[in-house]
């Protein structure tokens, strides 16, 4: 008996070294990740685009930047909800964890950091007005753009819920 458990486990760590190497590979058709990481790309590349349409120039930080519209932090987080309820299920406890996430980076969005950077402008309003002799007066600028407004946070939202029955719909037909 011993020896053939022995054997089982030796059968069962080869299927597992066998199998691991395909696991790393895994990431890379890992639906809700993939659908999370689009809309992401999507919303800043929409960022990046309407500022030059805007301002006629091109500011590559609108690529990586926080702030704007759409959301690309509620882009992402909705596209990761929204695939993992797609993917296995809407009653599912890992539904309900990306939810209840994406539901807090929502509501942070709106809040905290949006009023940060309102309280950001005033400071840098406050700071420039400042004499020069003043310790402060050289003091580099706060960034302003952090948070969203609540329409900016429902594009991100509606981006990321398309983004991720996009990509439902076009798993689906390939598999």
């Amino acid at each position: 008996m011993r020896f053939i458990d022995h054997r089982l486990m030796e059968e069962s760590s080869a299927d597992t070294s066998s199998s691991s190497s395909s696991h790393y590979f895994s990431i890379f058709t890992n639906y809700p990740l993939i659908s999370a990481v689009l809309a992401f790309t999507i919303a800043q590349v929409i960022k990046f685009f309407t500022t030059w349409y805007k301002e006629n120039r091109w500011d590559l930080k609108r690529l990586v930047g926080s702030g704007g519209m759409p959301s690309s932090h509620s882009a992402t987080v909705t596209a990761l909800a929204m695939a993992v309820g797609l993917q296995e299920g809407f009653g599912g406890s890992h539904f309900a964890i990306a939810l209840i996430l994406s539901s807090i980076v929502m509501y942070d969005a709106t809040g905290v950091r949006l009023h940060a950077g309102r309280q950001a402008e005033v400071l840098n309003q406050i700071v420039y007005e400042l004499p020069a002799e003043h310790p402060l007066a050289e003091s580099l600028p706060l960034r302003e753009l952090l948070g969203h407004t609540p329409p900016q946070v429902v594009a991100g939202g509606v981006l990321g819920t398309v983004t991720a029955v996009f990509g439902y719909l076009f798993t689906f037909m390939h598999s």
